[in-house]
């Protein structure tokens, strides 16, 4: 991975990361980014579902929305991504922390071509679900028309990850405050079928899956 000024970690840089499969696989646990960009001069920030496939970003939205009208005209842009696993309570209020895993990544976006749109779509969709594509009804030719997909490279990123307990002052471990860590876990639950299907159907593989693999 492209080690750059921007991408490079100063606040603890020894929890910096910069290997490809690394910053992949904790891509590929989340679905959820935040891109910022500037528009109108002023800095915005906008959470969407993203998808990758190999070294590529994904993301998808009205062709009227402000993100893809954006991104599509090749701006400079951030995109994040984070998981808090939990909360690291020290003996001072000031060494209080999280533990977490989060990437960073900068670049620029273009458009997806219509002949290509499909592909990333499914990228998407099975990104946050594996193979629901195959259960769903596919876009038809009106929704596909009113949907832009653009796609950013993961060329320039990094990662940062804290694990572990806290890190008091040394004269703090004297003194008779609880410190530790309060972990966080993140797990799917039992699927609520919609009340609006006209017959009771059983819970689709991509969903047994996705519980079953947490």
């Amino acid at each position: 991975m492209k080690k750059t000024v921007r991408s490079t970690v100063k606040r603890v840089p020894k929890r910096g990361i910069y290997d490809q499969k690394e910053i992949h696989r904790l891509l590929d646990k989340q679905f959820l980014c935040h891109v910022g960009f500037v528009h109108h001069n002023a800095p915005v920030v906008i959470p969407t579902m993203y998808g990758r496939d190999q070294n590529t970003i994904y993301i998808h939205g009205a062709r009227v929305s402000r993100l893809v009208t954006e991104l599509e005209k090749g701006i400079p842009i951030s995109i994040s991504v984070a998981q808090v696993n939990g909360l690291v309570l020290a003996r001072s209020a000031f060494h209080h922390s999280l533990n977490y895993e989060s990437v960073v990544l900068f670049g620029t976006g273009t458009l997806v071509a219509e002949d290509k749109k499909v592909h990333a779509l499914k990228c998407i969709s099975d990104h946050l679900i594996p193979f629901r594509w195959e259960e769903a009804r596919l876009p038809s030719p009106k929704e596909l028309k009113a949907t832009k997909v653009i796609q950013i490279p993961i060329d320039e990123a990094s990662a940062k990850v804290r694990t572990g307990g806290p890190s008091d002052d040394k004269a703090d471990y004297t003194l008779s405050i609880w410190a530790g860590i309060i972990p966080l876990t993140h797990q799917y639950g039992q699927p609520i079928p919609d009340p609006l299907m006209d017959t009771p159907l059983t819970v689709p593989k991509s969903v047994e899956n996705i519980i079953e693999n947490q």
